[in-house]
């Protein structure tokens, strides 16, 4: 890198980006990296405040901060990540299609410890929409040794999986039980199924059915069968959930082999939360809140499910910190500290 006075730059080719600021008007790059300087744009960079600019030189072992950028883009770009051209150093990683964000975030803590590397994400499991903003990168100095970068790719290729992914929600069959004496015998009307199936058919799977049963742990399992016999990927209970001796729902799931996951999560709203698994097939027991609260454990865990992974406790005992819902007037989610 070379620096010139400005009144002696004709001829030179600009190291970086120059951004030219007139308030009301514009703030963006008025020079492109590589640009030739010419005598006419000698009075727009002084203009600009620049009495001297940085010129490309060929020191052995130094990489500039645009390919800097772009190798630390593809290093942690996945599945479902588009990145865009560099500007002013920086590349902005989008998602390629609509999903949930998964993230190595060891991988970003890793990269991050690098001298001068920087990786700013969204958080983890958050819901993206194709186009979304999920990362932007890039180096500090206009001039970077090419070590780090080789460092970083290297540290990006030690993970599993990769640093930054966006994973497609599965398009599943899912049955919903609904229990509780109240709602089978018709004394009051059913409020669950609307508020599921409008949240299950909005993530792109579809109810192949509901079914009512009292507190009675045979019934609710008959009706359990029969949405799996019907060809169901996940089954929803919903009610029945809490340590009252009538609400049965987790000691009939519980005794029909499944392997249980959790029943209760460090969440509120959704501290009474059951996963467990029949086979393959998750089945989540429901408590009430996921009836009336706009965002519960349920928004948390769902997704993550239909992108195929599958749960275990400790995933679900993490969900503690940020687990508290702030129950604002008007819900921002995902847009809030719930769930991060």
């Amino acid at each position: 890198m070379e620096k010139i006075k400005v009144q002696n730059s004709v001829g030179a080719v600009l190291i970086h980006d120059m951004t030219q600021i007139i308030p009301g008007v514009i703030k963006g790059p008025r020079f492109r990296k590589g640009h030739v300087v010419r005598e006419e744009d000698i009075p727009i960079l002084l203009s600009m405040g620049k009495e001297h600019i940085y010129a490309w030189d060929s020191t052995p072992g130094l990489i500039h901060e645009n390919e800097a950028a772009e190798r630390l883009a593809s290093a942690v770009s996945g599945l479902g990540v588009i990145s865009d051209e560099p500007k002013e150093g920086k590349i902005t990683l989008t998602a390629a299609h609509d999903g949930l964000l998964y993230l190595s975030e060891d991988g970003i803590w890793a990269l991050n410890s690098l001298e001068n590397i920087i990786l700013a994400t969204l958080h983890n499991y958050y819901p993206v929409k194709m186009g979304d903003k999920l990362a932007g990168t890039r180096v500090v100095p206009l001039m970077i040794n090419e070590k780090v970068i080789l460092e970083a790719e290297q540290i990006a290729s030690t993970f599993l999986n990769p640093i930054i992914d966006v994973r497609p929600l599965k398009q599943l069959k899912v049955g919903i039980v609904t229990t509780g004496s109240e709602v089978y015998s018709g004394r009051i009307q059913d409020k669950f199924g609307p508020v599921l199936r409008a949240k299950i058919e909005g993530w792109g799977s579809v109810v192949i059915g509901q079914t009512f049963a009292n507190d009675d742990i045979h019934l609710i399992q008959s009706c359990i069968r029969d949405h799996l016999t019907q060809g169901a990927e996940m089954i929803l209970v919903s009610g029945g959930m809490s340590v009252d001796p009538d609400d049965v729902t987790p000691t009939a799931i519980k005794e029909m082999g499944a392997e249980l996951i959790t029943y209760g999560a460090p969440v509120l709203p959704g501290a009474m939360f059951l996963l467990a698994y029949l086979g393959d097939v998750p089945i989540m027991g429901l408590p009430g809140c996921v009836m009336y609260s706009k965002t519960t454990v349920f928004d948390l865990v769902a997704p993550r499910l239909l992108t195929g992974e599958r749960l275990m406790r400790q995933a679900l005992t993490k969900l503690g910190h940020g687990g508290l819902c702030l129950d604002c007037p008007i819900c921002t989610y995902p847009r809030c500290s719930f769930g991060k």
